[in-house]
């Protein structure tokens, strides 16, 4: 491959010694970890379709469209220049560049189109996406999810299923039956209550049928441009879920025409944007707080059963959470990897430092370990409508490994950012976007308190959950002493009074570490698995820090494994 390189001759110096562009790489050919990953879990049918993804994903264009919707964030318009009510948010063409390139390829839609290995292909792709600009992910992801919640509403999912399954990107502002296809966000927490939704006191009004009016607000509204909204109100008998669409299905009201009113195919629904907010990361992407004045809605499932509805389209979003954290490990680490393999220092190539490989090795197995639990989950999702014990495993092993997963992305990648030296904490180079998105998966879909508690709760109310991970982390007993020593604790868990909102957070890590464990067993190299058992599970050489492996860890065949091209 070429990369571009400009001139290196300056009048005071020559510019050396320094690495090319990592750009014009094929992420899913160059990253054995998820290549393995997605054919030992159910994805191979889907290689050639994920190998021109990761080519796209590793274009110089698409990392300059990254680039450009980082440094031009979404505007919101609240009114037109004559004062009539907008709320519009406008995106630098980037951004739809991103949008089309995720949406066009199946990134919302593969999973429920796909005659096999769905989720896998789908989870490959956020994966990718991930590491490229995740910002886009959050519409794309909650149009993915959607679809299952719809199913508790037949005539809204026969209305709305091939809507955003279309398989493509449609970014004008109207009514969603003119456009070739949609996309769907949730509007959940309030300022009161944020993960505890039950406290939610937006009001849904009977207007007949399955047709509502809702008021109140919502203090994170992700994507407000998306054609449709999952949310929750209350109603005489409870917390309910409705779909907001952004206009109405009627004819009465005002609708904008070359900036003056008029009446015609629709109104704009009263979903009023009150502002964006100002993020830590995932700056591409609009997130807003809004109000409901009156919004027309449409009820999903039965009153009082919001909770149970919204949690079909939850647990999709975790497994995205996990996919996308891995994905921004693996982006990290192969930044490092690629900066490692082409900068010298004291006469040798900082790859080839042993303090530099002993750290490289050590992200490089943290990332392999997110990518081989992410997609051993995604395979339960696909397996689930056939299999019970896969869908007991999915519904136990899906927030283990979000609670997990996404709360290694922060350190691994900061960590990654450091092999860079003062290069990596410069904003013209991709990690600090990377870092500053690092937190947000660990956040999105409930924090870790929540998760650990929502994994307290499943072991009370579904034991055969627990029973199908512990089966899964069971068949890789007698691989590894370190394992096994791991599996011998684990069972000090399941005694009178060791299981406690105290120790939750606790026991979803060891979990954790065991399913990884498992995963690695199944789909990785026997040095990788040992190496990652060494490093995470062995007393003697657990540690605070990447880079404190152990003597015996074969480093170099773990780098050799994760680096990219050269």
């Amino acid at each position: 491959m070429t990369h571009f390189r400009p001139s290196a001759n300056l009048e005071t110096h020559d510019v050396a010694n320094q690495p090319p562009p990592f750009e014009n790489i094929n992420l899913y050919e160059t990253d054995a970890a998820l290549k393995t990953a997605v054919e030992k879990n159910g994805g191979a049918c889907h290689a050639a379709h994920l190998s021109e993804f990761g080519a796209r994903c590793g274009s110089a264009e698409v990392a300059e469209w990254a680039r450009q919707a980082n440094k031009n964030p979404p505007q919101l318009k609240s009114f037109d220049r004559y004062g009539h009510r907008l709320d519009e948010v406008e995106f630098h063409p980037a951004y739809h560049q991103l949008m089309d390139l995720g949406l066009s390829a199946g990134y919302a839609s593969i999973a429920w189109t796909a005659k096999e290995g769905g989720h896998a292909a789908h989870a490959a792709m956020v994966y990718l996406q991930a590491g490229t600009e995740a910002g886009v992910g959050c519409p794309m992801t909650m149009t993915y999810a959607a679809f299952p919640a719809l199913r508790h509403a037949p005539d809204l999912a026969r209305e709305w299923g091939p809507r955003i399954t279309a398989q493509a990107y449609d970014p004008r502002f109207i009514p969603a039956a003119d456009k070739k296809a949609a996309t769907m966000g949730m509007a959940m927490t309030e300022k009161q209550g944020g993960s505890d939704i039950r406290a939610n006191t937006t009001l849904a009004t009977h207007i007949g049928g399955d047709e509502y009016e809702l008021t109140g607000h919502k203090w994170f509204c992700s994507a407000p441009m998306c054609d449709a909204f999952l949310t929750l109100a209350q109603t005489e008998a409870g917390v309910t879920c409705f779909l907001v669409p952004r206009w109405r299905p009627d004819r009465e009201g005002d609708q904008l025409t070359n900036g003056a009113p008029s009446r015609a195919d629709g109104a704009r629904n009263a979903f009023h944007i009150m502002r964006l907010k100002d993020k830590l990361g995932d700056r591409s992407n609009a997130s807003s707080e809004i109000e409901y004045h009156g919004a027309y809605a449409r009820r999903i499932g039965e009153e009082g059963r919001g909770v149970r509805t919204i949690i079909d389209m939850v647990q999709h979003t975790r497994l995205d959470c996990i996919a996308g954290s891995a994905g921004g490990m693996r982006a990290a680490v192969a930044q490092a990897l690629w900066h490692a393999q082409h900068r010298t220092a004291f006469q040798k190539k900082l790859i080839d430092q042993p303090a530099m490989a002993n750290v490289l090795a050590d992200l490089a197995l943290e990332a392999e370990a997110a990518a081989a639990l992410a997609f051993r989950i995604a395979r339960s999702f696909d397996a689930a409508a056939n299999d019970e014990t896969e869908a007991a495993f999915m519904r136990m092993a899906t927030p283990i490994a979000k609670y997990w997963v996404c709360k290694r992305q922060p350190g691994a990648v900061y960590e990654a950012l450091e092999c860079h030296g003062g290069a990596g904490f410069v904003e013209e180079g991709p990690m600090p976007r990377l870092f500053r998105q690092s937190p947000l998966n660990a956040i999105w879909e409930g924090s870790g308190n929540v998760i650990a508690l929502d994994i307290l709760r499943a072991l009370g109310r579904e034991p055969e959950s627990l029973e199908a991970v512990r089966a899964e982390i069971a068949a890789a007993r007698g691989a590894n002493a370190h394992l096994d020593a791991h599996l011998a604790g684990l069972d000090r868990w399941f005694k009178p009074g060791a299981l406690n909102e105290g120790t939750a957070r606790t026991f979803a890590e060891a979990m954790a570490l065991a399913l990884q464990a498992a995963a690695l067993h199944a789909s990785a190299p026997d040095y990788v698995f040992d190496g990652f058992c060494k490093a995470r599970l062995d007393p003697a050489h657990k540690s605070f820090v990447y880079g404190a492996i152990a003597p015996d860890v074969d480093a170099r065949a773990i780098i050799a494994r994760a680096a990219p091209a050269a």
